[in-house]
């Protein structure tokens, strides 16, 4: 029998810097900007305790050139 894996990620803005971070479907994070071809522009995010992070509709994903 085939497992498929559904490739899983989540959106989030980050309020106290007011950035885009992405939860990719390894669970990394990434700061990604909103720009074209963001994803291949991303930059390594740590979460810490100052973080304000704020879920977003997955449905935005399209504004950051996600390829997944």
């Amino acid at each position: 029998m085939t497992m498929l894996k559904k490739q899983v990620m989540s959106i989030f803005v980050n309020r106290s810097s007011k950035q885009w971070i992405v939860c990719d479907p390894e669970g990394a994070f990434w700061i990604v900007p909103p720009v074209e071809q963001g994803w291949d522009q991303r930059q390594p995010f740590t979460l810490t305790d100052e973080c304000e992070l704020e879920p977003v509709p997955g449905h935005y994903k399209y504004l950051l050139d996600l390829p997944f």
